[in-house]
């Protein structure tokens, strides 16, 4: 995730928090309905950032995954590149060499 969709989880945790303290203002004559609730509201806030923290970090695991499973695929194509060109050298000198023992 760029730097702008962090900002906006951040601004969107912190209205949700400021929004359950205002609701626990309301609330403060029940003063465990009040905490709880506050609590609830502040760990869902963490859990919604840190789900997003493990999001951007799964993101980054999979684009270098893909890098290095890229760079393995353009190390195998030139491998057996080489190898091909190999074999179709060994053939043709079969072949050129069968061609002069028949023309003999």
């Amino acid at each position: 995730m760029d730097e702008r969709e962090r900002t906006k989880d951040i601004i969107l945790a912190v209205i949700l928090v400021i929004s359950t303290l205002v609701m626990v203002i309301r609330l403060w004559q029940d003063w465990i309905v009040a905490v709880s609730t506050g609590l609830m509201m502040i760990s869902l806030a963490g859990l919604i950032l840190s789900l997003c923290r493990r999001l951007e970090s799964l993101e980054k695991s999979i684009s270098a995954r893909e890098m290095t499973m890229r760079m393995n695929l353009d190390q195998i194509t030139r491998t057996l590149d080489e190898k091909c060109d190999r074999m179709v050298g060994d053939v043709e000198a079969t072949i050129s060499s069968l061609s002069r023992r028949v023309y003999r």
